[in-house]
């Protein structure tokens, strides 16, 4: 199936949501974006209303929600922001393999909360067909609780959700993914707010000198950055100025991972 006529079934599907009101979760990412945007297209032939769900907590960039006030410029979606400690959810405490499943079923259960307030029906979430072929056990907090995710039931990849974005002039259509700052720790670690706090800050420093990709993983007092391999050599440019700003924050070893960027580097089994 073509890029084209996969839009084209999102947009029936899309039709078929609007016949009632809509709740997404929406993250500013692009897929959530993308599923907004559409979302709210449907809803303008029906009259019905699209709310756009952000959870602010404490384990996602804060950049977040300031991304997703961007896109919601462009639609008339009604904004709700839930605030959410996902510590407070007692197996997260020590980073579990399985830690994105209880994340996600705690959040999207506030969500549906939030849904049922309003008498909506449908909650819809972004992940797409790729998302179905990695470790992903937040997926399975997905479906237990009939969250609808419509790019992977249509099989849009990530590269074909970038691409209509782009049609759409969605302002992240080219925002690298962000996700939760526990992915940085190794599993079974205990999660240090004030840990994560400086991973944030550290890698808000490093994107501003233009690096897209960035992810700052810990092992013990060593950060591992990860960056696409392209830009290696301005890393090497600006190292005086990385290790000073990453010791400031407390890294005691500062090391620049030779496989480059990486999705999901801390799911690799010893």
């Amino acid at each position: 199936m073509t890029t084209a006529e996969k839009k084209e079934l999102l947009r029936k599907q899309f039709d078929k949501y609007a016949e009632q009101d809509i709740c997404v979760a929406f993250s500013g990412g692009v897929d959530s974006s993308l599923i907004l945007i559409m979302a709210c297209e449907a809803a303008a032939k029906t009259g019905k209303k699209v709310y756009a769900v952000t959870m602010d907590t404490v384990l996602h960039p804060k950049a977040d929600v300031e991304a997703a006030k961007k896109v919601l410029e462009k639609t008339e979606a009604i904004h709700e922001i839930l605030t959410m400690n996902e510590l407070a959810v007692p197996e997260m405490h020590n980073n579990p393999k399985k830690r994105c499943y209880f994340c996600k079923k705690a959040l999207y259960k506030k969500m549906l909360e939030f849904a049922a307030e309003k008498g909506v029906e449908i909650l819809l979430e972004g992940s797409n067909e790729d998302d179905l072929h990695v470790y992903r056990p937040g997926l399975q907090a997905v479906r237990e609780l009939g969250v609808l995710s419509p790019l992977a039931a249509c099989g849009v990849t990530k590269e074909e959700v970038r691409e209509m974005a782009k049609e759409y002039e969605i302002p992240t259509a080219g925002r690298p993914s962000a996700p939760c700052l526990a992915t940085r720790l190794p599993y079974g670690t205990e999660i240090d707010l004030e840990l994560l706090k400086r991973i944030d800050e550290a890698e808000n420093y490093l994107r501003s000198f233009g690096w897209k990709n960035v992810r700052l993983r810990i092992h013990g007092t060593t950060a591992r950055l990860e960056t696409d391999i392209e830009v290696f050599q301005k890393v090497l440019e600006h190292r005086e100025k990385v290790i000073e700003k990453l010791k400031e924050l407390g890294f005691l070893y500062i090391t620049l991972d030779l496989e480059g960027f990486r999705s999901g580097s801390m799911d690799i089994e010893d």
